[in-house]
């Protein structure tokens, strides 16, 4: 692998279309040319706290992630080691014991609400992507989600987006859109945006191979 890979960043609210964009970018370089670090893969194990104070923990506050470890992994993967990822269970609030292994690609792209308002995550980005989509339609896509895959009722699910998931977005995560390069309102269905993204990448490929 020549020259330095092109790091990017994906943030956005919760239910934004995140998950979408990347797709769009692996789609278009191919997943033997990506490797993806989810900054929800790093929340911290909380196995030694009684299930029911798990639940009551902050998630959507940075404090909630182990940052530190991403990072570190980040760098491994840009000097060209793999990486062990952590596996995280949201309905346990727990670690896994085992890991995915991440190997080193040409593009790395790390995402999550919350990694553009991380400093020493932004700080090694090339591409900074804040993905922005209405609140009402956020809400929405959260519900469906945490209903089918967190097993979750819809009680739970909106006593904690009213606690912790709106302020936190207000606090962290909206005023982080002002660091972006862009901003793709649409998320993945803004055809124009990630055009505009995937030749950027393109650039940067070509240029850090022929510095390399």
């Amino acid at each position: 692998m020549m020259g330095r890979p092109v790091v990017i960043g994906i943030a956005g609210g919760s239910g934004s279309g995140k998950t979408t964009v990347l797709r769009r970018i692996v789609e278009a370089f191919g997943p033997d040319r990506i490797a993806v670090l989810e900054h929800d893969a790093y929340y911290r194990d909380l196995s030694h706290l009684p299930f029911e104070a798990r639940t009551q923990v902050n998630f959507d506050h940075p404090d909630a992630l182990e940052t530190s470890l991403l990072r570190a992994h980040l760098e491994a993967l840009l000097a060209g080691r793999p990486v062990e990822k952590p596996v995280y269970n949201f309905t346990t609030h727990t670690r896994e014991p085992y890991t995915v292994r991440v190997e080193p690609r040409p593009v790395i792209i790390v995402e999550g609400i919350l990694v553009l308002a991380e400093p020493e995550l932004r700080e090694l980005m090339d591409i900074k992507l804040y993905v922005d989509a209405p609140d009402d339609v956020r809400l929405i896509r959260r519900i469906r989600r945490d209903l089918q895959e967190r097993g979750r009722s819809i009680e739970s699910i909106l006593e904690q987006y009213e606690r912790t998931v709106r302020p936190m977005h207000l606090e962290f995560v909206e005023p982080s859109k002002r660091l972006a390069d862009v901003i793709i309102p649409g998320g993945g269905y803004n055809q124009v945006a990630i055009d505009m993204v995937l030749a950027r990448i393109a650039a940067l490929l070509e240029q850090h191979a022929t510095s390399g």
